[in-house]
């Protein structure tokens, strides 16, 4: 069994193929178009949390971000209860009953922690902190409600009150790349969403993404993917 992962906004490389056998925690973070190939009667569940909740819960748990950066699959057979604390937050989501969601607060922490717990025992590589890393997290926010408005760096930085070459440091340092290409990268990941589950044009699409000339969009989506919008579309 495997999924497959495109363009993580964060600056992990496109299409990669992730192998995985149950029973296995699938991550999947915002920003991600991934697909699914799995064996005949595979039986799970699909845990999705929004960003805005999710970002509640960092900010009381900043730990956990670490835990969300990139797709991956973490084998959780040796971890107790797991299943049963899905299977109990399904019941409450389905009902109201006293105390519901203090319940569903309680369950979904407990699920976050282990793949957290989980996350940080797969990895052997230093989790950044610190300032810059602070700096990083404010300009993916930013970026995630303006990616489609053409804001240039220099406004992102003024906004997030540094200068062009204090966010560009800061996002070298944390996400390895500029921020011009977080911005790219960010902008290709909605572009393979609208061609995998639209009924857009390529036209549509490039002037959706704010794109003024639908060919430079084609060229930048050929550069960024390695086929044209078409091709990957098919």
């Amino acid at each position: 069994m495997c999924f497959t992962s495109s363009g993580a906004a964060g600056g992990w490389p496109d299409d990669r193929e992730i192998a995985f056998e149950a029973p296995c925690l699938l991550v999947v973070p915002a920003g991600v178009v991934h697909g699914f190939s799995y064996a005949v009667e595979t039986h799970g569940s699909v845990l999705t949390v929004s960003q805005g909740y999710f970002e509640d819960l960092v900010r009381r748990c900043d730990e956990l971000r670490s835990a969300f950066t990139g797709a991956t699959a973490l084998p959780c057979g040796e971890v107790d209860g797991l299943e049963d604390a899905f299977e109990r937050l399904s019941r409450e989501l389905a009902w109201t009953a006293p105390g519901h969601r203090l319940s569903v607060d309680t369950l979904l922490s407990t699920i976050l922690v282990e793949v957290l717990r989980l996350a940080h025992a797969a990895t052997e590589e230093p989790r950044v902190v610190g300032p810059r890393a602070a700096l990083v997290a404010r300009f993916r926010e930013q970026l995630e409600a303006d990616y489609r408005g053409n804001v240039s760096i220099e406004t992102y930085a003024a906004t997030l009150g540094v200068t062009p070459k204090q966010l560009r440091a800061a996002c070298v340092a944390v996400a390895g790349a500029p921020p011009i290409r977080l911005i790219q990268d960010r902008l290709l990941v909605e572009a393979k969403r609208l061609m995998l589950y639209s009924n857009m044009t390529i036209a549509e699409a490039a002037f959706y993404l704010g794109f003024d000339d639908p060919a430079y969009f084609t060229r930048v989506f050929t550069k960024g993917c390695g086929v044209s919008p078409r091709q990957f579309r098919r």
